[in-house]
């Protein structure tokens, strides 16, 4: 009996994942967690009249998808003022970002993304055999100008920036990105994800011509609208580009409840605001707590706030795994010096109230 025979590239990546999952970490422990607040998915939960769209498509589930997401993609397009060649809808941004290293990136390409940035983007490009340059954040924000820098240092294909970011919650404005985008070396693509623009003050989403062939922008239904567990993403791009994606994606890959639950979603604006002023009420009691225990809460354009805890990455680990195991599920940065902080979701008030029991006991098992 042999083994299958794997590509060179595949045989040498590491048996790893971007993420543990909460219910790994359940599975592990023996029990649930009280709280979870490490995920960033909204737990006001998305609209209700997503939810009765999804019912009543349940009973048609036999029936493939539309593969090409034409209802959803008319209505985003509608929604950013573009056309629908300029959408792409997919498995979430993680899908999305997936095609999109395969559509550029080939052994050896130049890729380029901030040191601690979100890693299933590294996890993409490390699968199709890319080469990964970083650079540092700098004030616990990502840095356009050194990405775009090391771009043009290392002759690279595909520069990838978060605004807002995750994991620290920090954000530029939208025109300052527009304005560094003329430092951006000549072939080489801006992959901007705005997975929680929503969240952020106006004027942070990028002001761009979307025939602009110089930024794909990132948008998903993950966040604020509550509906992670359907996987949906769209990307806003040039023609070109978009169309480029119907050459590798998963034209099946989109669940048929999901395309109509993204839709009813879409066009409930009324929950959309109630879920932005239920984030601006959590953020605010998160900082709060974060406060009251003598710890920073950074400025969050999020739905979620990061914590400084005042020490270095072993310390807030510690923090971290004191929280977990009294059933509060939250997660920190993974690069120094960002992995003095750890990182908490906006939840309901209840949810909330068990953080905020939990830190006091955290802290004082840690500094012991």
């Amino acid at each position: 009996m042999t083994d299958p025979r794997y590509t060179p590239l595949a045989a040498a990546l590491p048996s790893t994942v971007p993420f543990v999952g909460p219910e790994t970490q359940e599975r592990a422990r023996g029990a649930a967690f009280r709280a979870r607040l490490g995920a960033n998915e909204s737990l006001f939960g998305p609209s209700p009249k997503a939810i009765a769209a999804i019912e009543a498509a349940a009973r048609d589930i036999w029936m493939y998808g539309d593969p090409e997401n034409h209802d959803l993609r008319a209505a985003l397009a509608e929604a950013h003022g573009v056309t629908p060649a300029h959408v792409v809808v997919g498995e979430g941004i993680d899908g999305l970002l997936g095609y999109l290293v395969r559509l550029l990136v080939e052994p050896g390409d130049a890729v380029v993304t901030s040191e601690g940035a979100y890693p299933t983007f590294n996890f993409h490009v490390a699968g199709f055999g890319g080469v990964l340059h970083k650079v540092p954040y700098r004030d616990d924000r990502e840095d356009p100008s050194a990405l775009f820098a090391k771009a043009a240092e290392t002759g690279a294909k595909l520069v990838y920036l978060a605004n807002p970011d995750n994991p620290m919650g920090s954000w530029h404005s939208g025109a300052d990105i527009a304005a560094a985008l003329d430092r951006l070396p000549e072939g080489c693509l801006l992959a901007l994800d705005e997975a929680y623009v929503e969240c952020a003050p106006e004027g942070t989403a990028l002001p761009i011509d979307p025939d602009d062939p110089r930024v794909i922008r990132f948008r998903t239904f993950s966040k604020v609208h509550g509906m992670a567990g359907a996987r949906v993403g769209y990307a806003l791009a040039a023609p070109g580009l978009a169309s480029a994606f119907n050459k590798v994606r998963n034209h099946f890959g989109m669940n048929r409840c999901a395309q109509i639950g993204a839709l009813a979603a879409l066009a409930d604006t009324d929950w959309l605001d109630h879920v932005r002023g239920e984030i601006a009420r959590a953020r605010d009691t998160i900082a709060g707590i974060a406060r009251e225990n003598g710890l920073t809460p950074l400025p969050s354009a999020t739905n979620f706030v990061t914590i400084d805890c005042g020490s270095d990455g072993a310390f807030a680990k510690a923090v971290l795994d004191n929280l977990v195991a009294q059933g509060v599920f939250v997660r920190m940065p993974f690069a120094a010096p960002q992995n003095r902080c750890i990182r908490v979701s906006c939840g309901r008030p209840e949810d909330l109230a068990i953080f905020a029991e939990a830190l006091p006991q955290a802290l004082a098992r840690a500094r012991g």
